[in-house]
């Protein structure tokens, strides 16, 4: 079998993404936080990029980087080749959705473990089956925008370029501490600045529930400046605070069932907007299955009925305001 010379010379799709999320974020560092990955992990990628294309892509100096005249052409090229690579997954998704009736949803994990279950429950006999993914809020809308899922479910504040988006629901979070933890006994609330350097246990960097707490402390004035633990579900969060030394920040519909028991307190916040949309996404663009579009009508009318079921109050999972 004869190896196909230009195949093995093929850049690859990665290093695109990484030359792409610079031109858009102006720098190394904004574009190595927006895709969730350490600085010198994107420069080594960078530089092997370089060195496979045979041109100087990027200028660097004290002041920062910059794209060269040949990495401005090479980017717009690089968007070219991602855009079809996203059509390519769409379209092979789409036909793997409607030739064996499955359809596949990424949900971030509270939407996932306390909404979906309800939402699939009131299909109707003989719906798609479909498989869940369960991921944080930046991966979900990874897999919508590479094809690898029909549709997603997000809880953080970003969306990511090529996205369409549904508000579904809102939800606030809740700082919480073990009963014997210090602020469980507080007779006033917490502020933005005492929140900001106490020591958290968070969930990793591209949670949705993350990111709604770092955008509401520098909305605050107050950005983040402990060195949170971070960890990969919210579960391993609340163990570790019902230890007692530290204190969380998570979505009211995961800890209801400790607040009410008693092994987690509820500590009142002030200064802090700590509320947030829950939203369903798409990709632009792209047409989804019929089966994807069967499940987002289901999601919308029941979380209307959800707010009707509410006198209008604000419920977690209420409303379905478009703002696509």
């Amino acid at each position: 079998m004869t190896t196909d010379p230009v195949a093995s010379r093929r850049t690859p799709l990665g290093a695109l993404e990484l030359l792409v999320a610079i031109e858009a974020h102006g720098s190394i560092t904004a574009a190595a936080h927006a895709l969730g990955i350490a600085q010198p992990s994107l420069s080594a990628g960078l530089r092997r990029l370089e060195r496979q294309t045979g041109l100087s892509l990027v200028t660097r100096s004290p002041a920062g980087t910059v794209l060269t005249d040949l990495g401005r052409r090479v980017v717009g090229r690089a968007r070219d080749v991602i855009s079809a690579s996203d059509a390519f997954e769409g379209e092979v998704a789409a036909l793997r959705s409607e030739q064996g009736g499955r359809l596949t949803v990424a949900a971030s994990m509270t939407i996932a473990e306390y909404l979906v279950p309800h939402w699939l429950a009131a299909r109707p006999a003989g719906a798609a089956v479909v498989d869940l993914d369960v991921a944080n809020s930046r991966d979900v809308m990874e897999a919508v925008l590479h094809g690898r899922a029909d549709l997603g479910f997000i809880e953080g504040p970003d969306l990511a370029e090529g996205l369409r988006t549904r508000t579904i629901g809102h939800d606030t979070l809740l700082v919480v501490a073990a009963p014997g933890h210090p602020w469980a006994g507080l007779h006033r609330a917490v502020g933005a600045q005492e929140l900001a350097g106490a020591p958290l246990v968070l969930r990793e960097a591209g949670s949705g529930t993350r990111a709604t707490l770092e955008r509401a402390l520098e909305a605050a004035g107050h950005p983040l400046v402990s060195t949170p633990a971070q960890l990969g579900s919210t579960a391993a969060v609340k163990s570790v605070v019902q230890g007692g030394r530290s204190v969380a920040v998570l979505s009211a519909l995961t800890v209801r069932a400790e607040i009410a028991a008693g092994t987690l307190h509820e500590v009142r916040v002030e200064g802090v907007d700590l509320r947030r949309e829950l939203r369903m996404v798409w990709a632009r663009g792209r047409q989804p299955a019929p089966a994807a579009r069967e499940l987002a009508a289901l999601v919308v009318g029941l979380t209307r009925d959800d707010q009707a079921a509410g006198s209008g109050q604000r419920k977690p999972f209420a409303s379905a305001q478009a703002t696509a």
